[in-house]
C-alpha cells in the first residue's frame, strides 16, 4: 500500500514537531561545515576527552607517509596491490573499493574486496585474474577478492573476475557479498562481450558456490553503487551513482512465497519481484524533485515507491524511463548500510546539476514509517585542500561504538571520519600516501570502510594504488557530544 501525499500531511499536521523526533530521527543532525576541526583545534594538543569525549584528539602524522592517525592508534597493511601476491602467484588486484567482513573459520577474518576497475583487461596494470570457472565476462577488468585475515598471516584469492567497475555493494544477512556494477556497457560497447550494470553474489566461505557466476538481473541493470538487505521483509534497496539526469534509490520486492539464503538470489527469473524506484513528498505534501532540497538536518520526507518500466534498460537507462515529476533524484548516491531498523544512504555532493549544492548528505529510511530523514548535512567546502573540513562522503558504517564512520570521496585531503548520535563529527584518519607531485600533491579517496565482526578492527582502503588497512587502537563509545 502506498503512503500518499495526503496520508503523510495528515501524520505531519497531527504530530507536528514529533514527526520529526520520534525514534532514532533527530539522530546524526550535522549543521553544514560543522566539523571536526572545530573539536580538534579547541584542544590543540590535548586529548579528545578534554573537550567532552568526542572523538580521539589530534590526528598525528605518519613517519612512513600512508596513515594519519590519533594518539594510540595503529594500522596494518593487509594487501598493496602490486606487492603483495594472490594465492595463485598474482599480484593483488587494484583499486580496492567496497569491502565487507566476515566470521571466518578457525578464528579468523574474511573480506570481500570490491576492485573498481573500468574497460578492458589491457587498461590497467593489476586487473583482477581470469581464474577459471570464476570469469563472468573474460574482457572485463573488474571482480572482488576474498581475503584471509588470521592474526599475522594473510591470503587472498579471486572471488569473481570479468565484472566492470565493482564500486560499492553490501553484505547479506546469510553472510555472502553482493557486488555492484557501477556502469552500464553493453556487449559491444567499450570492449565488452556482455551486457553490464548489474549485482553479483559472492560467497566468502565457499568459494564452489561462486562457480559459474550470473547476474541477478531482477535487480536491474543501470549504474549500481551499493544495497542492503531489509532482514525482516526480504526487500533489498539498491542506490545508482549516476548523472544527467541524477539518479536513484531502488527498492525490490522478492516474488511471493521465495526464500533468502545461499545463492537464492541467482535462481530467480530475470523479472521476478517488482523493482521500483522511490518518489518523495514533503509534510505539505508537495512533491520533493530531488533530495538536495533539504538544507536541514531533521528534514523529513515521505517515500512512496513507482515501478521501474524496463528494468534491464533493454533501450533507455533506467533512470532516464521516468518524466519529471514521477520520481525524485540525487547526485551521487553511494554507500548504504542497513541499522537501526532502516538503511543510511549517503549522497556525496551536489552541484551545478542539482537545484541546492552541497559537499554531502546522509539520509536514513524507516521502512516501516516510510519516511526519509536527513541525518547529516555538510555545506560546501571552500577550501578542499586545506585540512580540516569534510566533504564528499562516500562508503559508510555504523560503528558498534556509536555513530556513524563514513569514507570521505572529496577533493584535495581525504579522511576517514565519525559522526555522533548528536551530529558531533571527528576524524579518524588521514591519507598521507601523495600519489600526485610535491608541487600538486594528490590523495586517494577512502573506501570500503568497514568493522571487524568482533568490532575490535576498523578496516578501510585507499582506492589508489590499492592498500587495505586495518586500524586498531582504544575505541571507545561515543558521547552524543
Amino acid at each position: 500500500m502506498s503512503l500518499t501525499r495526503r496520508d503523510f500531511a495528515r501524520r505531519s499536521a497531527i504530530t507536528g514537531a514529533g514527526v520529526a523526533l520520534a525514534g532514532s530521527v533527530g539522530a546524526l543532525a550535522t549543521a553544514p561545515n560543522a566539523l571536526a576541526s572545530t573539536d580538534t583545534e579547541s584542544v590543540g594538543e590535548e586529548s579528545a576527552d578534554r573537550h567532552g569525549g568526542v572523538g580521539y584528539g589530534p590526528l598525528v602524522p605518519d613517519p612512513k607517509g600512508v596513515l594519519a592517525l590519533p594518539a594510540g592508534f595503529s594500522y596494518r597493511v593487509i594487501t598493496y596491490s602490486g606487492r603483495t601476491k594472490l594465492e595463485s602467484g598474482e599480484f593483488t588486484p587494484s583499486n580496492h573499493d567496497g569491502t565487507s567482513t566476515f566470521d571466518g573459520p578457525r578464528g579468523t577474518t574474511l573480506l570481500v574486496n570490491n576492485h573498481e576497475l573500468k574497460g578492458t583487461r589491457d587498461s590497467w596494470k593489476y586487473p583482477v585474474p581470469l581464474t577459471e570457472g570464476l570469469v563472468y565476462d573474460p574482457a572485463a577488468s573488474g571482480g572482488c577478492t576474498v581475503v584471509e585475515v588470521r592474526h599475522d598471516k594473510v591470503a587472498e584469492w579471486v572471488g569473481i573476475a570479468g565484472t566492470s567497475t565493482n564500486c560499492a555493494g553490501g553484505n547479506t544477512p546469510w553472510d555472502t557479498w553482493l557486488t555492484c556494477e557501477e556502469t552500464e556497457d553493453k556487449a559491444g560497447q567499450n570492449g565488452m562481450t556482455k551486457d553490464h550494470g548489474y549485482v553479483f553474489e559472492v560467497d566468502p566461505a565457499d568459494r564452489r558456490r561462486n562457480r559459474g557466476p550470473r547476474p541477478i538481473k531482477a535487480l536491474g541493470r543501470y549504474a549500481h553503487e551499493a544495497v542492503v538487505v531489509d532482514p525482516k521483509r526480504g526487500r533489498l534497496y539498491l542506490t545508482e551513482d549516476a548523472a544527467t539526469p541524477n539518479g536513484l534509490l531502488y527498492r525490490w520486492t522478492p516474488p511471493q512465497g521465495f526464500e533468502h539464503g545461499h545463492g537464492q538470489l541467482r535462481t530467480l527469473p530475470d523479472d521476478a519481484g517488482a523493482l521500483q524506484a522511490f518518489k518523495c513528498f514533503d509534510s505539505g505534501g508537495r512533491f520533493v524533485d530531488d533530495l538536495s532540497r533539504a538544507t536541514k538536518t531533521g528534514t523529513v520526507y515521505g517515500v512512496d515507491w513507482v515501478d521501474v518500466p524496463d528494468r534491464d534498460a533493454r533501450t533507455v537507462s533506467v533512470r532516464k524511463q521516468f518524466a519529471a515529476g514521477e520520481v525524485t533524484r540525487a547526485r551521487k548516491l553511494e554507500g548504504m548500510w542497513w541499522s537501526d531498523g532502516g538503511v543510511y544512504i549517503v549522497s556525496s555532493y551536489a552541484r551545478e546539476e542539482s537545484p541546492v549544492q552541497h559537499d554531502g548528505q546522509v539520509w536514513f529510511y524507516d521502512p516501516k514509517r516510510r519516511t526519509l530523514t536527513l541525518k547529516v548535512l555538510l555545506g560546501v567546502n571552500p577550501a578542499p585542500s586545506v585540512d580540516g573540513a569534510f566533504d564528499g562522503p562516500d562508503n559508510i558504517t555504523v560503528s558498534p561504538y556509536g555513530g556513524l564512520v563514513i569514507a570521505e570521496d572529496g577533493e584535495g585531503v581525504q579522511h576517514l571520519f565519525g559522526a555522533t548520535d548528536s551530529g558531533r563529527t571527528y576524524p579518524i584518519a588521514r591519507n598521507e600516501l601523495n600519489i600526485g607531485t610535491e608541487e600538486e600533491p594528490a590523495y586517494s579517496e577512502f573506501t570500503g570502510v568497514t568493522f571487524s565482526p568482533d568490532g575490535r578492527t576498523l578496516f578501510a582502503n585507499i582506492q589508489e594504488p590499492g592498500i587495505m588497512l586495518a586500524i586498531t587502537g582504544p575505541w571507545k563509545r561515543q558521547k552524543r557530544g
